[in-house]
């Protein structure tokens, strides 16, 4: 780990935060430990993940896409775990490109373990990113609550997750452990679990677990798979009707609104936030903090 102090940067997306670390040549080594130090929210500066700014062709993940997209999200999750995608993370991830003068308002392509993600952004306001397709595998699991058991809709959007109608949010439980589900072997990598309340005609409120940073505020890939899931469960296919589909999704955190294209795109529409900046003491980060 380096000796010179380390900027960092601190964003929300409808209050999923995170901790951006700017690393355009890919020069520094963030550790698992690194990254659940940076992530503390009572030792560290707190956030549910680290968005590690990184050019696409400085990456060996992500050097293949750098025709494509500059720039790379190397997301990791408040554990130190890698992840796949975190849409609420490309939004704060396209509004920090632009803070920092990389780009300005428009159209952005950003590589991601997920593929390439485009965002459009305004100089202020929502921020919109075509999230791609979502797939959907026909194994799904059972969750559990307490005493109460829910069949689960398997969707992934470049990250896997698990989709559970209820009557009542509070049905979730505190959502601090992740909730048991089976059978374990249709998630080997471990699942984001989405429950799900209607709130009106294409309304609907939720709550999520995500995997390595426990229940967030708003999960942005897993309002699309919501999205989805209730659109199959209302008897609504945009690749079948030709006509797209959107629904409102309330978190914790904010609200985001998510369309489904007759073509299968995805696209997630809600605000980004940068709300702090400052630099890191390499000493603190270093300390204990070998992976």
């Amino acid at each position: 780990m380096t000796t010179t102090p380390l900027a960092f940067l601190k964003g929300h997306g409808t209050e999923n935060d995170f901790v951006i670390v700017p690393d355009p040549d890919n020069a520094i080594e963030l550790s698992a430990s690194a990254v659940a130090r940076l992530c503390d929210r009572r030792a560290g500066i707190g956030g549910d993940g680290v968005l590690h700014v990184v050019r696409s062709a400085a990456h060996p993940e992500a050097r293949d896409m750098a025709g494509e997209a500059e720039w790379f999200m190397d997301y990791r999750n408040a554990d130190g775990s890698i992840a796949e995608m975190c849409g609420n993370g490309v939004r704060v991830f396209a509004r920090y490109l632009e803070h920092a003068g990389h780009i300005t308002a428009g159209e952005i392509a950003i590589a991601t373990r997920g593929g390439v993600k485009r965002a459009h952004l305004e100089k202020t306001g929502d921020v919109t990113i075509s999230m791609g397709r979502a797939r959907l595998p026909e194994d799904g699991v059972t969750v559990t609550v307490g005493d109460r058991s829910w069949p689960a809709r398997n969707v992934n959007m470049g990250n896997p997750h698990a989709v559970a109608f209820v009557e009542d949010l509070a049905h979730a439980g505190d959502l601090r452990s992740e909730p048991p589900y089976e059978p374990a072997a249709v998630y080997p990598d471990g699942v984001n679990i989405e429950f799900v309340a209607d709130r009106g005609p294409r309304h609907v409120a939720m709550r999520v677990h995500e995997r390595g940073s426990g229940e967030t505020r708003s999960c942005g890939t897993g309002a699309c798979a919501v999205a989805v899931a209730a659109a199959r469960r209302d008897g609504a296919d945009p690749a079948e009707t030709g006509t797209p589909v959107t629904y409102t999704v309330d978190l914790l955190g904010g609200t985001l609104t998510i369309t489904e294209h007759p073509d299968g795109e995805i696209e997630m529409t809600g605000p980004a936030v940068i709300v702090a900046e400052g630099r890191i003491d390499p000493a603190w980060l270093s300390e204990n903090a070998t992976a």
